[in-house]
């Protein structure tokens, strides 16, 4: 393997300091140099589609009334969500694929994975909230409105973007009690929790295990809101007599459905499945897919059947392009 090596000056520190002269040198995708360019490019329009996608997004649903709904509030959070996550993970990527130094500092890594942590919480719990909305619109469909008052939307999005941020700060404050002693080789292309802790030179137990903790505590409930609230929404779908009404609840359920199978597919694959150094390539890959190409499709899976949003669109394309005057 074509690898880099780079010489740092080593320096011996006391347990929960952090050294400016220690640095993490990334791997990422080294041991395929042939393929340095061409897989730039295609992370390149992978990135630049999912940033200009989630605007758009966030953009359409500004502008058009008829989508200043509380399903539409909470998907332009989840874009809001998705394009921050990209652009923590897309832009150090670009950049290991092209530079030769592929070192980044303590400091630089671990606020790089907070932020990374708190969208992928803020994610998996905005999905959950989703799945809420969709059950009190389906089995109480008169008192929708009601129900998702603008302020109870506004609390629900804002106790999403906070236990993301508190749960980013718990994990990142285990990270910053450890030592990290000697620079290291990581192989891997970001920040990723179980990454670092390979990279310190005290003992981790007590990381990894709340690690471990505040993950199984997140899955388990996000997974049970979104679980309940669906197992209610199929049982009140099933009694429904007319079929344009039961075919229009399975419409809207659907964009949602497939981007929870998505987010949480990968989860658990990534944290229950791959675990052997054998599989660290494939882990790449799948980290890739989540931080970047789910970001880029979870706009189009939303708005291929809404014809709310492809009409916004055609009349943005026609203002802005068609008559620039």
């Amino acid at each position: 393997m074509d690898s880099i090596i780079f010489s740092h000056k080593i320096q011996m520190q006391h347990p929960g300091n952090q050294s400016t002269r220690v640095l993490f040198v990334f791997l990422g995708f080294s041991e395929y140099p042939n393929l340095q360019v061409p897989l730039f490019l295609v992370f390149l329009v992978i990135y630049t589609i999912s940033v200009l996608e989630n605007l758009g997004m966030i953009l359409v649903i500004r502008i058009n009334l008829k989508l200043h709904t509380p399903m539409y509030f909470f998907l332009s959070h989840l874009s809001f969500i998705d394009l921050c996550y990209t652009t923590v993970i897309g832009p150090k990527l670009l950049d290991l694929l092209i530079r030769e130094d592929r070192s980044m500092s303590v400091r630089g890594c671990i606020i790089q994975f907070y932020f990374g942590c708190a969208c992928v919480v803020a994610q998996t719990f905005m999905l959950a909230v989703m799945a809420y909305d969709r059950f009190v619109a389906i089995c109480n469909p008169l008192l929708y409105t009601v129900a998702m008052s603008g302020r109870l939307c506004a609390l629900l999005a804002a106790a999403t973007y906070l236990w993301g941020g508190l749960c980013a700060t718990i994990l990142t404050y285990f990270l910053l009690a450890l030592s990290y002693c000697r620079s290291t080789t990581i192989n891997h292309f970001c920040c990723e929790y179980s990454a670092i802790i390979s990279a310190s030179c005290s003992d981790s137990s007590f990381s990894q295990l709340a690690c471990l903790l505040v993950c199984m505590f997140n899955e388990i409930c996000s997974l049970l809101i979104i679980i309940v609230s669906y197992v209610v929404i199929f049982v009140t779908v099933i009694k429904i007599p007319t079929k344009g009404a039961l075919q229009k609840a399975l419409a809207t359920c659907a964009p949602h459905l497939t981007a929870i199978s998505f987010c949480h597919g990968i989860i658990l694959l990534l944290y229950c499945v791959l675990k052997s150094k054998s599989s660290l390539f494939l882990v790449k890959i799948v980290t890739v897919f989540y931080s970047m190409v789910i970001p880029m499709l979870n706009p189009l899976i939303y708005s291929l059947r809404n014809q709310d949003v492809k009409e916004t669109v055609r009349k943005l394309v026609h203002v802005k392009v068609l008559s620039p005057s």
